[in-house]
């Protein structure tokens, strides 16, 4: 099993806004790192690389992140131990407090690539039942996987 997120966020202003310039400017190096970073598996893209332009929801200011990795291992090393975390130290200076469930995680068979629309049913089963082996976070991660 190879293990997927979903990471969703709302922008302060608009994608082409001078406020969150930096954010987007440095998502090209930051997803460059997570390809060439071991256990990285794949990643959702649009055309432009990045998957900025493709519609979490009706909202244009949500924008989606979505990968998957070999393991829990991984994807803590890229998110805790590269120029990831600067970024996400950062992220009140782009991005709004979400009232709902941001990031999960589930679990995927080798060569699965999951789709927005799964993704979206993992965050909101997440929403309405809390962390599960269906969906979880860090803590359920870290105390079960």
């Amino acid at each position: 099993m190879n293990l997927a997120e979903i990471n969703i966020a709302r922008l302060r202003a608009p994608i082409d806004d001078p406020l969150v310039a930096p954010f987007m400017n440095a998502l090209d190096k930051v997803n460059g790192i997570a390809e060439r970073s071991e256990g990285f598996v794949w990643r959702l893209k649009d055309d432009s690389g990045n998957a900025t332009e493709l519609n979490y929801s009706d909202d244009p200011y949500i924008i989606s992140n979505a990968s998957v990795w070999r393991d829990l291992p991984s994807l803590q090393n890229f998110v805790f131990n590269t120029v990831h975390k600067q970024f996400m130290q950062r992220k009140s200076e782009w991005f709004e407090i979400l009232e709902t469930q941001h990031f999960v995680m589930w679990n995927v068979e080798e060569g699965h690539q999951p789709t927005l629309d799964e993704a979206r049913i993992k965050i909101a089963l997440f929403d309405q039942k809390g962390a599960s082996a269906d969906a979880f976070d860090w803590e359920w991660a870290r105390l079960n996987l």
